[in-house]
């Protein structure tokens, strides 16, 4: 095959890679700006990310505290109280996939709604439940989410719609919890976090409060 034929050859497969490659770029691209991200606490950390896990469309959530004065606060800290953060799960998302009032039609579904002093069997102000919206677009999807929730309801929300704040991620300990086979001890004995997860919500009353606030309306109630 002569020279120049040859080189023809090799630069037309170099800009068909070119090309694909590129397509393959702007196609990541394209997929990346369709993650976006949200900040919900909703009580319990592990349990709001043990629900939101199973969702379809969430590609991740990650336990954490949010809206209060202290530099990358430890969980002890925020649970002795004085910080003034809230317990809270960051969620990423496919916004193609599900959308951002979905997001919050399932976890003002997934809570208390009515409860202002904390979640449950958890009490205290870092156990209270919160929105925290990005900019005034979330913000109008947020309150409508909740105007929404009192009318199925019937009774006054009391989950306060919050400007973002920044987020700290919790210690690794806290981490998918719900799905751990570490083993830790327990008031029940040596369990696997998982084990110690079921344990702990099914006697913490999540999930008969909300079938019996929300009926057949309540999101993940009785899911593990």
């Amino acid at each position: 095959m002569p020279r120049i034929r040859i080189a023809q050859n090799i630069k037309t497969a170099a800009l068909a890679l070119s090309i694909a490659l590129g397509v393959i770029a702007h196609h990541g691209r394209a997929e990346a700006q369709e993650l976006r991200q949200t900040v919900l606490a909703g009580g319990c950390f592990w349990c709001v990310e043990a629900d939101f896990e199973s969702v379809p469309g969430v590609v991740e959530a990650v336990s954490g505290f949010a809206g209060g004065t202290v530099e990358a606060p430890s969980y002890r800290q925020v649970t002795a109280g004085g910080t003034g953060h809230y317990e809270v799960v960051r969620l990423t998302y496919d916004a193609e996939v599900i959308g951002y009032d979905e997001i919050l039609r399932l976890f003002l579904r997934s809570v208390d709604v009515t409860d202002a002093g904390g979640q449950f069997c958890d009490r205290g102000p870092s156990y209270r439940t919160a929105i925290f919206v990005d900019g005034p677009g979330e913000r109008a999807i947020a309150e409508a989410a909740i105007a929404e929730a009192e009318a199925a309801l019937g009774q006054a929300v009391v989950t306060p719609v919050l400007d973002a704040a920044p987020f700290w991620p919790a210690e690794d300990y806290h981490q998918d919890f719900y799905a751990s086979d570490a083993l830790i001890l327990t008031r029940f004995g040596p369990r696997r976090k998982s084990v110690a997860y079921t344990l702990y919500r099914d006697s913490c009353g999540r999930d008969a409060r909300l079938s019996e606030l929300w009926g057949d309306e309540a999101a993940f109630a009785g899911g593990h």
